[in-house]
């Protein structure tokens, strides 16, 4: 009787075994491109209330990274990363001006440049995807004239892949 027994827990624990083998490679591994991979989420103004103007904006992009070399840590200051690299920085946001129907890039006296913070994936799936959000200081956007303007962004790894450039959706800027 106690043979019988075993043998049924046996085979109902190989069984449970052989489901569990079969539903964990079920499981969805994500697969991207080693080039970091973006898409525009989210552009979002803050004002200052008492004084009725913009204060800041957060710009919000989804991300997806093949290889999991997202983002810099201070350790990270050898070139290509050095301060005053090109790489120093690995968040590049740009700033345009609609003028007479055609986007044109316009320098600010502030750079929109960022580190993003190194993001280091567990388990063997190194594939990363999630958001990065970024504040801007909208103050630096000259207030004297309406205008229509955009920001682009693109995201540098740390094996220098470049991501795809993005555009936030036109925004009307009314002093």
């Amino acid at each position: 009787m106690r043979n019988a027994r075993s043998q049924r827990v046996k085979v109902a624990g190989g069984f449970a075994a052989l489901v569990a083998l079969v539903l964990s490679s079920c499981v969805r591994r994500e697969t991207f491109p080693v080039e970091p991979a973006i898409k525009f989420q989210s552009f979002t103004e803050f004002r200052d209330i008492g004084a009725n103007q913009r204060d800041s904006a957060s710009l919000v992009i989804y991300f997806t990274d093949g290889d999991g070399d997202i983002g810099l840590d201070d350790s990270d200051s050898s070139p290509p990363f050095n301060t005053g690299s090109d790489y120093y920085y690995n968040l590049f946001v740009e700033y345009e001006e609609l003028q007479n129907d055609v986007w044109v890039p316009v320098s600010l006296a502030l750079p929109l440049r960022y580190r993003i913070p190194r993001i280091t994936p567990t388990g063997q799936n190194k594939a990363l995807e999630g958001e990065i959000a970024v504040a801007l200081p909208w103050r630096i956007i000259p207030d004297s004239v309406t205008r229509t303007v955009r920001f682009n962004v693109r995201l540098v790894d740390r094996k220098l892949h470049e991501s795809n450039r993005v555009y936030t959706d036109p925004i009307v800027v009314v002093p």
